[in-house]
């Protein structure tokens, strides 16, 4: 064996030997190393407790617990709040879209008016004329209402409206309501009409008053 291969030998004990040796002080620091964080965590605990000397573990989890709920409450009182707030929000935004609709309807209501009014106006204006004619002459004033009672026909069915109620018309209790019946060739036959009613579509606007005939 060489001087130098004696000289690596030496040197590998040397290294095993030191490794021998550090591997309890490792295990050492490792055990200080729990120690230290078991005694933390005690001192952290005793640091909870310092300001409560006087309470054990058991009353401190208690109060620890309250502050808790006391805390969840004030989260709901700040969520109560916000959905008061909005809640306020949306009943103004109501009361603003309920303004607004009826002054919409409002509006519209008056627009019908006037367009009704604008559609008598002419009916108007044949009375007027029909009463002049029949003031110098009576026997002009039928001819001038008929004129007149034409042209309000003529309106209401512009409007949609259909007259109905006509002599020799069958007799329908959906549309008409019977005031007298007499005796006549055919049963359940308009033979007089009282006054006139009017429907719109399906709808009953007014029922026809009229006198019926029954067979004997």
């Amino acid at each position: 064996m060489t001087n130098d291969d004696q000289k690596n030998t030496g040197s590998g004990s040397q290294a095993e030997d030191t490794t021998e040796t550090l591997k309890p002080e490792m295990d050492g620091d490792t055990s200080d190393v729990e120690v230290l964080d078991a005694e933390t965590d005690n001192m952290e605990e005793d640091a909870d407790l310092s300001g409560f000397p006087d309470m054990d573990e058991g009353m401190f989890a208690q109060v620890q617990e309250m502050m808790g709920k006391l805390q969840r409450a004030d989260e709901l009182e700040k969520e109560n709040a916000d959905l008061r707030h909005r809640l306020g929000r949306l009943a103004a935004d109501f009361e603003s879209y309920r303004t607004r609709t009826a002054q919409d309807s409002a509006e519209a209501q008056g627009q019908g008016v006037s367009k009704a009014a604008e559609a008598l106006m002419p009916v108007y204006d044949d009375i007027d004329r029909a009463v002049t004619m029949g003031s110098g002459d009576p026997a002009k004033l039928i001819p001038g209402m008929q004129a007149v009672q034409g042209k309000v026909l003529n309106i209401f069915s512009g409007l949609g409206l259909e007259a109905t109620g006509k002599e020799g018309e069958a007799f329908d209790p959906q549309w008409h309501e019977a005031v007298q019946v007499v005796p006549g060739e055919q049963d359940d036959t308009i033979v007089q009409v009282y006054q006139l009613g009017f429907r719109m579509g399906d709808r009953l606007v007014r029922p026809a008053r009229v006198v019926v005939s029954k067979k004997d």
